[in-house]
């Protein structure tokens, strides 16, 4: 039973089906192909706007475009200091936009608030020899596996925008905020402030597929030649479109993200009526975080189950529940610790 991370998870039947279908002879190249041209309208449509749609092989690329794209060489980026494009991708970020500046803030949970965003933004006021605050990065579902509720995110924008500030989302894990929520994507995105938004899909259930969306044109100017200079102009576009297409499609996002999230309140919850298991944070998406006394780790690892620890902190784990697990294995793992805590 794998829970180390949905990126190991296989690819959707159907996303696997789309890519067979787009492999059906020659289509034109660098996203000149019929799956590319239906991108824009399909997303326009699935986010109740206008929306222009740039796909990337991965989604540290789409984070490090969206502050190059947003954010001056001599900005500041507010970010949470779990945030990813803070903690896992190798400086990224500050490389492709030429030196712009992170600037790591606290937060509960794994999410940002009003309070610690507004001193920070003070702290540089408008000194020449501070970066100047230009960019609010949050991530939605977050790095702990909670999420921002709409009013949560209007609140941050509101601040980010009195100051000046653009808002980026980093939505490697959207789908799976969207169900917690129920709300639309529109809801959570542009109509609580976001300008620009790096779309996740191959977490839940896509090959390889990633995109950076804008909600606002303007914002966009440039970005194609930008993209390019970055080596992420696909010159196989199709395989990437249609499998965000496909991702769409009948709601297959939300399918997938909802089984994900799914399995991962029953682990919680399993986890969670175990003497020698405590979660650290709400389960709220397919993340869970507990930690575990050595005996239940051995336990669990010796019944074949594979999690990771977290760094730093020798009896934190991370499970990470994917879209595909089985109802017999969550039934086993149920079953485990169920004997567990009998014993």
């Amino acid at each position: 039973m794998n829970l180390r991370s949905d990126n190991e998870a296989p690819g959707a039947p159907q996303i696997l089906q789309a890519l067979i279908a787009a492999n059906a002879g020659p289509a034109h190249a660098y996203g000149r192909d019929g799956w590319s041209e239906q991108l824009n309208e399909r997303f326009s449509e699935v986010f109740e706007t206008d929306t222009l749609v740039y796909p990337v092989a991965t989604g540290t690329a789409a984070n490090a475009l969206a502050v190059a794209q947003a954010c001056p060489p001599y900005g500041a980026v507010f970010c949470h200091q779990t945030a990813h494009l803070n903690v896992d991708e190798c400086g990224a970020p500050e490389f492709y936009a030429h030196g712009a500046k992170l600037v790591p803030l606290a937060g509960a949970h794994g999410k940002l608030a009003p309070d610690p965003i507004r001193a920070a933004i003070d702290l540089l006021g408008d000194d020449v020899h501070q970066p100047q605050p230009a960019l609010l990065s949050l991530t939605q579902a977050t790095e702990c596996g909670t999420v921002y509720s709409r009013t949560e995110i209007e609140a941050l924008t509101a601040l980010a925008r009195a100051h000046g500030l653009r808002c980026h989302l980093d939505g490697a894990r959207f789908a799976n905020a969207l169900v917690a929520t129920g709300a639309t994507p529109a809801a959570l995105t542009w109509r609580a402030g976001i300008d620009l938004m790096s779309f996740g899909a191959t977490k839940n259930g896509a090959l390889g597929a990633e995109a950076l969306l804008f909600f606002d044109r303007a914002l966009a100017a440039g970005f194609a030649r930008r993209r390019m200079q970055a080596g992420h102009l696909l010159s196989k576009q199709r395989y990437a479109s249609a499998q965000l297409l496909a991702y769409l499609d009948q709601d297959l996002w939300l399918v997938t993200a909802r089984r994900a999230n799914e399995a991962a309140r029953r682990i919680g919850a399993a986890l969670d009526a175990h003497p020698q298991a405590t979660l650290i944070h709400p389960v709220e998406i397919n993340q869970v975080f507990a930690r575990l006394e050595p005996e239940l780790d051995a336990t669990l690892r010796a019944a074949g189950i594979e999690y990771l620890s977290w760094p730093g902190e020798p009896d934190l784990y991370r499970m990470v529940a994917p879209y595909n697990l089985e109802e017999q294995q969550l039934e086993r793992f149920e079953a485990l610790l169920e004997v567990g805590a009998a014993g």
